[in-house]
């Protein structure tokens, strides 16, 4: 069994968390495929993304209450093994209908991957120890939506779109192997209560007294929406808009991805020196400025990809410093209830994405402004309120 405080531990919860990024990223440069293949429009394609970001959502709160009184390890396993069947099932689907179904079951598996792996750092770490290890699981992780998209753009030209699902199986297989053979326990004491609907409303309804919880909530759930809106909005754009193929829309989805992995390497060695609040502080305001510069470049009517990939590593650069952060702010004040409050912060995050993903969805038409917008709107959310919770959260610390 792998020790914490060892770069094993956090490699293998990267991969863990990573199946999300991979379920996402990798069939992307598909979309249109689907499209044509299975007869749906473009909104009925983007159901196959937002059901999966539902499905992620309402997931999220049953794996916490479950984990914090029945284990870390038993609560992940069973998560995973319904992912590698929900994927075989997305590979078989033989219409849009069973596709949006099938990825659903899969958010539904996927979703108990992130919310037991951000329990297992807590109970582990807290405060900026656990701000650094997100963040350095949140490096890790990056390479998944740098390498997915270039692996699904190739499956795509070689195979077409059901290769990416077989590929996701297989990864889900592997990450399933190595959790049953080296994860350890880390849940030291388990929720004495019988696990009931009330209780988990009452816990839940604790967590949303705390007012710190909220603002960290709302740095999560704003930040994360802004990247759902490019990730919804992106493949049309880039592809029907600006022309790119399958596999030069994975080339500039790649670029904007460095941006997330710059801002999480850079947050690990920041948080440990500036704390989390200015660590927080400074992914806010470049979450922010990506936004803002993203709109600036379709105002003054530029026509170049860069014109929206260099803005948004800029916004994904922020997110990289912020988003761990963040995390690790809401969680540190309740190592009792971490998997409780991992499930609240994974459901709102997940239900803030899909809802303004399914919005940019259902606007896009041949002009990239509902998405810019959308992310420009959500980075000077984010920044807002980071600075109108300062003393909130500084009095929570």
């Amino acid at each position: 069994m792998l020790r914490p405080d060892t770069f094993a531990l956090t490699a293998l919860l990267a991969l863990v968390t990573a199946l999300g990024p991979v379920s996402t990223d990798m069939y992307l440069p598909s979309m249109p495929d689907i499209s044509r293949v299975l007869g749906a429009t473009v909104a009925e394609v983007q159901l196959t993304l937002s059901s999966y970001l539902a499905g992620y959502a309402l997931g999220q709160i049953a794996y916490g209450p479950f984990s914090d009184r029945y284990g870390r390890r038993p609560v992940l396993l069973f998560a995973l093994a319904l992912f590698c069947i929900a994927n075989l099932a997305c590979a078989l689907a033989s219409s849009i209908e069973a596709l949006i179904a099938a990825r659903t079951l899969q958010a539904l598996g996927g979703s108990g991957a992130i919310v037991v792996t951000r329990a297992i750092v807590r109970d582990l770490y807290a405060g900026a120890r656990a701000g650094r290890e997100l963040s350095l699981m949140g490096a890790i992780m990056a390479i998944a939506p740098i390498v997915a998209p270039l692996v699904g753009g190739v499956l795509q030209t070689a195979f077409g779109w059901r290769a990416n699902f077989i590929v996701t199986f297989g990864v889900g297989v592997i990450a399933t192997i190595l959790v049953w053979r080296s994860l350890p326990e880390t849940l030291s004491r388990r929720a004495p209560e019988p696990l009931t609907f009330g209780g988990a409303v009452r816990v839940y309804a604790g967590l949303l007294q705390n007012r710190a919880y909220l603002a960290h909530l709302g740095i999560v759930a704003a930040s994360f929406a802004g990247l759902f809106a490019w990730i919804s909005g992106s493949p049309f754009v880039l592809q029907d808009i600006y022309g790119l193929s399958p596999f030069g829309f994975s080339l500039a989805f790649v670029v904007g991805s460095l941006g997330f992995m710059l801002g999480t390497l850079l947050a690990t060695q920041l948080v440990m020196r500036a704390g989390l609040d200015r660590t927080l502080g400074w992914g806010s305001l470049a979450l922010a400025a990506g936004g803002l510069a993203l709109t600036a470049s379709l105002a003054l009517g530029a026509t170049s990809v860069a014109a929206l990939v260099l803005p948004i590593a800029l916004y994904l650069f922020g997110l990289g410093l912020a988003l761990p952060q963040a995390m690790a702010g809401a969680l540190t004040p309740f190592p009792d209830r971490a998997g409780a409050a991992s499930s609240l912060i994974g459901f709102v995050q997940q239900a803030s994405a899909a809802t303004l993903g399914a919005v940019v969805g259902h606007t896009l038409g041949q002009t990239a402004w509902p998405m810019a917008a959308a992310v420009a709107a959500m980075g000077c959310l984010a920044l807002l309120v980071w600075s109108a919770s300062r003393r909130v959260r500084a009095h929570a610390g």
